[in-house]
């Protein structure tokens, strides 16, 4: 197991870095429990290692972890350095590490974080990590999506079994359909980390502040699960935003939102630049980009190229009533290819040539 181990890990040694935390022995005593059920857990561990397949932010919350953490105490082999900057110095002695590494969990992105390297040394893979992939996995995670939650939220592995059940309980109370469920948590990996009461609060207020019924907050949730996740003051100055600087109605937002819940974390800055190059250089009415608020998924500087070249070729022309119309759908989303041969009757060799220019 140590050999397939490490070259595993050597797979990956070149992704890891130098960071601003240093691993400290005396306080990250990791156990390797081999008594009661040692049988039955190897089995579970065996049986989950031979079906996880390894895959590669929400930037969540980061936690102190105390030495009270640590369920048990060992004694670390003298082999191992004092401190290091580097969790793969320990993968090889420590069972936690060792089967994260081959599940595929992300180390070298993990030891970046403050206090992440200690509590995972602290951890036992039996008792700690095994029964919250069991879990992961009965609530429908698939394996590739393990590692990755894994890699994003290390502390779900502190978290209650009692606690995250609670929580997907409630999920599926709200009427979220188990396979839902298990899609949410894949996409938004803090998701089960809060509070019934947390979650309760923001579908509540998603429901009341763009006047949706239960089912429509259902489904924007569902499709951006991250908005139960992360503060609400993004998200209230946002729909400031869409309000009051750009001049959209309350129907016009929910809309635009029903279709387009990413605009729920589009930052104001992309917002309005996005808003005010449409709308005051293309000259393209508001009702249109009501109409197609994809276009705020895009980057401004597709925008300016596109119309810049379009205007170029006398083609710039946003007008449903008028010929040769280009719609902003096709305009925000048909690749550089198909945009120069659909859209501008033009080769992708001249627009390259047109973007030199600009």
């Amino acid at each position: 197991m140590a050999t397939s181990c490490v070259q595993l890990c050597r797979g990956c040694a070149g992704h890891f870095r130098s960071n601003t935390w240093r691993v400290s022995l005396l306080v990250s005593a990791h156990v390797q429990s081999r008594e009661a059920g040692k049988s039955a857990g190897k089995y579970v561990v065996s049986f989950i290692c031979m079906h996880f397949l390894a895959v590669a932010v929400y930037p969540g919350a980061s936690e102190e972890v105390g030495d009270g953490d640590a369920t048990r105490t060992a004694v670390i082999p003298s082999t191992l350095p004092f401190e290091s900057s580097s969790l793969r110095d320990y993968v090889n002695e420590s069972e936690t590490l060792n089967k994260l590494v081959q599940l595929g969990v992300k180390l070298w992105k993990l030891e970046q974080r403050p206090n992440v390297g200690t509590m995972l040394l602290k951890l036992d893979f039996q008792t700690d990590v095994v029964p919250r992939l069991l879990f992961l996995k009965q609530i429908g995670v698939e394996d590739s999506g393990l590692a990755n939650i894994l890699s994003v939220n290390p502390f779900i592995l502190k978290e209650d079994l009692e606690n995250l059940q609670a929580r997907v309980n409630f999920l599926k109370s709200k009427k979220f359909s188990p396979e839902t469920v298990a899609s949410m948590v894949t996409r938004a990996p803090y998701l089960l980390n809060f509070s019934v009461k947390r979650m309760d609060n923001r579908l509540g207020f998603y429901q009341e502040q763009l006047g949706l019924n239960p089912s429509k907050t259902r489904d924007i949730v569902s499709r951006l699960p991250r908005l139960l996740c992360g503060s609400l003051e993004p998200v209230k100055e946002t729909l400031k935003v869409c309000k009051f600087e750009l001049g959209f109605k309350d129907n016009e937002i929910q809309h635009i939102v029903t279709l387009v819940p990413k605009v729920l974390t589009t930052n104001k800055k992309k917002l309005t630049q996005i808003f005010d190059y449409i709308h005051n250089t293309m000259k393209v009415p508001q009702h249109l980009i009501v109409k197609f608020p994809q276009v705020f998924n895009s980057r401004l500087l597709r925008y300016k190229e596109r119309h810049q070249f379009l205007e170029y070729l006398g083609k710039a022309q946003y007008c449903p009533d008028q010929p040769n119309y280009v719609s902003l759908d096709r305009l925000a989303s048909l690749p550089d290819e198909a945009f120069c041969t659909e859209v501008a009757s033009a080769t992708f060799d001249d627009f390259l040539m047109f973007q030199k220019t600009m």
